[in-house]
């Protein structure tokens, strides 16, 4: 039989098949796909093979077919190895809030990188639109013309009042998302809005720290009634790169991939090389120095590539 992960708890893994019909598994053995360093050999959205025990109604999960694709980051802080998110996804959609909580601009570049280095599309939803005062409305407004250029479709929503809804809707509509974000951006009352049949589970903001609190527990995958299908993940708290080498760092920002055969040097770094195309760039405004200043970051933090 063949069937796609739907929900991985760990040990057990929902697997769907035959339209809409479900069984739990668990894996052959200590299954490991070959040369892989991931803590979670199978993936939501893995399409895998697996045999039905007729005695006790579950099922044991014998191979993963071949991924379209995968987006992986570090498992921990101090661990070498890693973790898929997801497998087999059109899209990647991050949703970032400026306050309660905030996302750092850091954080979003590194979820971009990862996505381009995984050539998989990428869109910024900027949640919680209705509480922004002036200045983060402002702030709002500069990081659109940041990203928007550089081809990441942003779009500026709110759950809560119901602002841009239908247009969030459409994004997803047909495609396999991934949805990822800081714990309390509000993906779970987005989907909700669009989805009310989901019903998912949400908790307020915490009062004392204006951080998110854990509401998904593990990764699922959604059915839409728009024919998409989306990925929801427990909420990240930083994002570590993942076998990223310094050399190519540059080329997962599409502002220095365009000009990867300007610089005087075939193996610049894009910090203190002579007749550097980047630096030249920054210095007139055609790069923007977040970006840049988030480049920087990621060449310094290896341990979080490797």
């Amino acid at each position: 039989m063949e069937g796609v992960i739907k929900k991985s708890t760990g040990s057990w893994y929902t697997v769907l098949y035959d339209g809409n019909r479900q069984i739990q598994c668990k894996l052959r053995g200590l299954f490991r796909k070959e040369g892989s360093k991931a803590t979670n050999p199978v993936a939501v959205g893995d399409k895998v093979v697996f045999d039905i025990s007729p005695k006790e109604n579950t099922g044991i999960i014998t191979g993963i077919l071949e991924r379209k694709n995968h987006i992986i980051r570090k498992a921990t802080k101090l661990s070498r190895q890693t973790h898929v998110i997801a497998a087999n996804i059109d899209q990647a959609v991050l949703i970032v809030t400026l306050a309660e909580p905030r996302t750092s601009t850091g954080f979003i570049d590194r979820y971009l990188v990862t996505a381009e280095a995984y050539s998989i599309p990428a869109s910024i939803i900027f949640n919680k639109y209705d509480i922004y005062d002036r200045e983060q409305l402002k702030t709002l407004e500069e990081l659109s013309r940041i990203y928007e250029p550089l081809g990441y479709k942003c779009l500026f929503v709110s759950a809560k009042e119901k602002t841009n809804i239908e247009a969030f809707n459409d994004l997803l509509k047909d495609k396999i998302t991934l949805l990822s974000g800081l714990s309390g951006v509000g993906k779970s009352t987005l989907l909700n809005a669009i989805e009310p049949e989901l019903n998912l589970k949400t908790q307020p903001i915490s009062k004392t720290h204006k951080k998110g609190v854990h509401t998904t527990t593990f990764a699922e995958m959604f059915q839409l009634g728009n024919g998409g299908r989306v990925i929801d993940t427990p909420g990240i708290k930083e994002f570590g790169l993942v076998d990223v080498e310094d050399w190519e760092l540059s080329h997962y920002f599409p502002e220095m991939r365009e000009l990867f055969n300007e610089c005087r040097f075939d193996n610049c770094t894009h910090v203190h090389e002579p007749g550097c195309k980047i630096v030249e760039q920054l210095e007139v405004g055609k790069i923007y120095h977040s970006r840049y200043l988030n480049y920087l970051s990621m060449l310094e933090k290896d341990d979080n590539r490797r």
